[in-house]
């Protein structure tokens, strides 16, 4: 509190003003002298917080008389400032869909790519190598190989928690699009774009969907040596195809001996873009050809999972799907980590992924204006959605009851199709994801929806 007293002199004492009750507490107070010849203005007009009582005060009611004045205040702490309020977002609208017919937007922008372009072109000019860290030069990351486990153990909980859960939650999936409805029905809207969408007025063809329409399967080459020998379009098939984050698993150190990777003790050496030193080449030693890998690590694939986990009791659903979403988010935590330091190339056109320094050389693009690239896939950084894609369904509040309109479609949220499994199971909705599924919008009667501003 501020005490401020203004003495005049020659106050009579009969004119002396009444003064509020006196003030406990006061922290800090001064005394200020001023003669006056008018009425005192107001002087907590600048003070912008705390009581004010410049109202209250008493002064004499003369023109040329001197007064005594008591006012109090609240001054404001030395450093402090006004905390702002957190704004919480109530509804976020999901990422644009890009258009097929151009390339993705580079992750990095690409004047901070072609200033790193100039600057290793600049040392290979002067004949200095490349200066390179781990994992770039082909050594492991030694903080990084713990989370590499724990995303490989939360991927395994991932397949089997999803896989028991879609034994009672009913999934479906447009046969000719990649539409994904998580409800007793498939919904009314009508955003079909498959090749027989216009006999079918925009309606959707749902079927009985699986797991891998929740859980999009990204599948990459597994390399022995990310650092040797590129992958051919003539030598593609002596590759297997696992999962992509199982790959980013094993080349951040994660020792599976059906897949084994080369552990380097030397580092890579580059000049520029070409590549010095690699300690050799090193083919991969071969197995026992009546050992299948695949059988071997069936847990970290999806193919068949429906019939290798059984489904569990209606009591232990709503656990399962608990663990399961911790599961989730346990592995897009850890892919986030890992591609900090870890390479990963996408494609720019398709949804290809390779995990390593540089892409793989196969002609298998399809997408906008392949013929120009004779097949191959521009390569450039992948993203965390790319390698582990969300893949957005409509949030149903009521999977029992009617199906979504088309008229209503700007009520509605969306989510990832596992978190919206995993809710409808009896899961607790993460945070982050509650302001895209709109959860505070009440979704009006179809009459109704015309009105709404």
């Amino acid at each position: 509190m501020l005490l401020l007293l203004q003495q005049f002199p020659s106050l009579p004492s009969s004119g002396a003003a009444s003064f509020p009750p006196p003030f406990q507490n006061v922290q800090s107070a001064f005394l200020c002298l001023r003669d006056c010849k008018r009425p005192p203005l107001p002087v907590l007009s600048a003070f912008s917080s705390g009581p004010k009582f410049s109202n209250e005060c008493h002064r004499v009611n003369c023109s040329r008389r001197s007064a005594t004045v008591l006012c109090t205040g609240k001054r404001p702490r030395q450093g402090s400032r006004p905390k702002k309020r957190e704004r919480v977002p109530q509804n976020v609208d999901l990422p644009a869909v890009l258009p097929k017919k151009k390339k993705k937007p580079y992750p990095i922008p690409l004047k901070n790519i072609l200033q790193a372009a100039r600057a290793d072109k600049k040392l290979a000019a002067m004949g200095m190598e490349k200066p390179l860290e781990p994992p770039k030069n082909g050594l492991l990351v030694p903080d990084l190989i713990p989370v590499a486990y724990e995303v490989l153990d939360a991927w395994r909980i991932l397949i089997r928690g999803l896989t028991q859960i879609l034994h009672t939650v009913p999934i479906h999936a447009c046969s000719e699009c990649s539409e994904v409805h998580v409800a007793q029905v498939g919904h009314d809207i009508q955003d079909c774009h498959g090749s027989t969408s216009g006999s079918r007025k925009g309606f959707h063809s749902w079927v009985k969907g699986s797991i891998n329409d929740v859980l999009l399967p990204i599948e990459s080459y597994h390399m022995y040596d990310p650092f040797g020998r590129r992958i051919k379009h003539e030598t593609r098939f002596n590759y297997d195809r696992i999962p992509a984050v199982v790959e980013l698993c094993i080349q951040a150190g994660v020792d599976l001996p059906e897949f084994p990777s080369r552990r380097r003790t030397q580092p890579v050496r580059m000049i520029g873009k070409k590549v010095i030193d690699r300690g050799g080449f090193v083919e991969e030693p071969e197995l026992e050809k009546h050992v299948d890998r695949k059988s071997q690590v069936i847990d970290l694939d999806t193919h068949r999972s429906l019939e290798r986990f059984p489904p569990p009791d209606i009591s232990e659903v709503p656990k399962i799907a608990q663990e399961t979403i911790n599961a989730y988010e346990k592995v897009k935590w850890g892919v986030n980590r890992l591609m900090k330091k870890y390479t990963v190339k996408a494609c720019g056109y398709c949804s290809e992924v390779h995990v390593g320094p540089w892409g793989h050389n196969a002609k298998l693009c399809g997408e906008f204006k392949h013929q120009w690239r004779d097949g191959k896939h521009g390569w450039q950084d992948a993203t965390v959605d790319e390698v582990f894609p969300p893949n957005y369904v409509w949030h149903v509040r009521d999977p029992k009851g009617p199906p979504m309109r088309r008229g209503l479609k700007r009520f509605y949220g969306k989510a990832p199709a596992v978190v919206e499994v995993c809710m409808q199971a009896g899961a607790q909705v993460p945070e982050r994801y509650k302001p895209m599924m709109r959860l505070d919008i009440v979704v009006p009667e179809s009459e109704e929806a015309q009105l709404v501003a």
